[in-house]
């Protein structure tokens, strides 16, 4: 494929269809509250800080898409949680009027039926480099691993450090960020949490959640905590903390 990547500021005839590439993303991840201080307002605040990417074969058709957000980390190293505290210190900074001394990316999201091909790579190596041509010496990342759904019962602390014979991570998506340069930091423990009533949970997994307990959800990381006596239910995402060096 011949990618052609830009930010959506180059290219603004994206916003309108931005958010209709077809996806993975399980529904229950798209209810974190904290998104709602990025995603309403990519196209007004955002654009220089979104990449696009389409290809010859379907020119205007997005084929992928990887966001990421400047903030202050006050100098206290990467925070525990992860994905939901970088978006708040991100847009805390924007309002106070703050420089941001650091950026993190947020996701790479690659078309449904491209997937396999590559294409995240591609936009991970395009994330390193718009970073540094903002004037950042280090890119961060809360990773998501693609695999750990598999194994919802094991802590992120054993399954991120997990390694293959030739010592490359053996999550996939770890092992993306590892070969373009990333090292593994830590584990970010609540990077992502998703609160709901029942009937919210119920209608993001088509699942009943008519039991208090541990509820194991297809492509959660980690289990689900029901409590159906005060209707609600909790999912709080482990991440794994990467940071490119861009130096």
């Amino acid at each position: 494929m011949a990618l052609r990547i830009t930010t959506l500021a180059e290219r603004p005839e994206f916003a309108a269809t931005l958010w209709d590439m077809e996806h993975t993303w399980a529904q229950f991840v798209l209810n974190d509250p904290i998104a709602d201080l990025y995603y309403p307002f990519v196209t007004t605040r955002h654009q220089h800080h979104v990449l696009v990417a389409d290809d010859d074969a379907e020119p205007g058709r997005p084929v992928a898409r990887a966001c990421l957000i400047p903030y202050v980390s006050g100098g206290d190293g990467l925070p525990d949680d992860g994905w939901d505290g970088v978006i708040r210190a991100g847009w805390l900074a924007r309002e106070r009027g703050q420089e941001p001394d650091a950026v993190s990316a947020l996701e790479i999201t690659v078309r449904r039926d491209l997937q396999g091909r590559g294409l995240s790579a591609l936009m991970v190596a395009a994330l390193r480099e718009h970073a540094a041509r903002l004037g950042f010496r280090t890119l961060v990342a809360p990773v998501r691993p693609n695999h750990k759904h598999l194994e919802p019962h094991t802590p992120m602390s054993e399954y991120a450090f997990r390694t293959r014979p030739d010592g490359l991570p053996q999550d996939p998506w770890l092992r993306v960020h590892v070969r373009a340069g990333a090292e593994i930091v830590k584990v970010a423990p609540r990077s992502m949490v998703v609160p709901g009533t029942l009937a919210e949970w119920r209608a993001w997994t088509g699942l009943p959640f008519d039991r208090s307990g541990p509820v194991e959800v297809p492509g959660a990381l980690t289990p689900v905590h029901c409590d159906v006596e005060h209707d609600h239910a909790v999912y709080v995402e482990p991440n794994v903390w990467v940071a490119h060096s861009l130096t």
